[in-house]
């Protein structure tokens, strides 16, 4: 029995399936059918590429993390077929409640496409588990990082997914309050006593270019430091800081691409993203001798400042109309799934590295 991170990452995909495939969770109605009965309707007349391509894609990580969690945890017997039937039911169940709700079509097209994307990242699990990929992932695994990292392996396994959606500052994740605090204000109205609870409101300032490069600089360096905890090697450090700096660059383009287009993949690229990016690697390769509980309370004291200065200013209505179409338009089936985690992940790092340094270090 091992204890995998495969599990993780697939219950909380899964949470994110279901939150991608009901959002926006609004004017629920009943039709006065039964929830199923799109299973005996004609097959679409109309569908795109894209519908087609992100049908299935969508639910290959569903697929693959149940048979590689099954797999590593001695279940492996039928794991392939189990986790299809287990893809396929979820779907079965998020079109059944999509057709509660009026901004959704339930329809056998994306079962039939979410289950065939189930069956593909299965058979790839199985396909790589015969090949002996998977032993040799154990044998990497237990080389470079220290014993109890399965939960640090899979917020930086979550960090590039949560760099999709875009940020107002780049590598900026947890930036909530200014979208929090009028939910928060009317919660604390309703408590009693409420009306003298409630903070007065503070206009947020226009975050300036020298805090937008400390942001930057923040927002690459947490995960550097966060693979420091679970890898003592001065040589892997290394190694991970320079693939963690060019994961994220790489995806932050992906994601200003399809945010604004090809042609505008760079236009993040500001002399401040430079300069953070810059004193980010700076700082990180400075750090690699450190010890991992140093760098677990470097790693607080980074988070803090970061979430601190990010939430201290306004997202600005450029970057509130580039949300506008990711919620409205083609990216709706994602916007659920990254927003959600550029919210949380920081936070979720934040109770990670608290527990981390409660506990004693684990050697390799």
């Amino acid at each position: 029995m091992h204890k995998t991170s495969a599990w993780p990452l697939a219950l909380i995909y899964g949470a994110l399936i279901v939150y991608a495939s009901l959002y926006p969770f609004a004017e629920w109605r009943d039709q006065g059918i039964v929830p199923w009965a799109f299973l005996t309707a004609p097959w679409p007349r109309y569908w795109t590429s894209f519908d087609v391509v992100s049908n299935v894609l969508g639910y290959v990580p569903m697929g693959f993390f149940l048979t590689l969690s099954a797999l590593r945890t001695g279940h492996g017997r039928g794991a392939v077929w189990l986790s299809t039937v287990a893809c396929g039911l979820l779907s079965l169940c998020m079109e059944s409640l999509q057709s509660y709700l009026p901004m959704r079509v339930a329809d056998t097209q994306d079962l039939t496409l979410n289950s065939l994307g189930g069956a593909l990242g299965a058979i790839c699990a199985g396909w790589l588990e015969r090949l002996g990929a998977i032993q040799r992932w154990s044998g990497f695994r237990a080389r470079w990082f220290a014993a109890d990292s399965r939960w640090a392996l899979v917020l930086l396994a979550l960090w590039p997914v949560a760099l999709l959606f875009p940020a107002a500052v780049p590598f900026g994740l947890g930036q909530v309050l200014e979208r929090a605090e009028p939910a928060l204000s009317s919660l604390i109205s309703m408590l009693p006593g409420g009306p003298w609870m409630t903070a007065p409101h503070a206009e947020l300032a226009p975050m300036q270019p020298a805090t937008a490069a400390v942001c930057v600089a923040l927002g690459c360096l947490i995960p550097c430091l966060l693979s420091y905890c679970i890898i003592v090697s001065m040589r892997r450090r290394l190694m991970s800081l320079l693939a963690i700096l060019c994961a994220g660059i790489a995806v932050t383009a992906l994601s200003a691409a399809l945010s604004f287009g090809p042609a505008h993949a760079w236009a993040w690229m500001s002399l401040p993203t430079q300069a953070g990016w810059f004193l980010a690697a700076v700082i990180a390769m400075l750090l690699v001798p450190l010890g991992v509980r140093s760098c677990a309370a470097l790693l607080l004291l980074a988070l803090a400042l970061h979430l601190s200065l990010l939430n201290q200013a306004p997202v600005g209505s450029y970057f509130s109309q580039t949300l506008q179409t990711w919620e409205q338009g083609r990216f709706i089936r994602f916007h659920g799934m990254t927003q959600w985690l550029g919210w949380l992940w920081p936070y979720a790092t934040l109770l990670f590295v608290l527990r981390r340094v409660s506990l004693p270090i684990a050697r390799n």
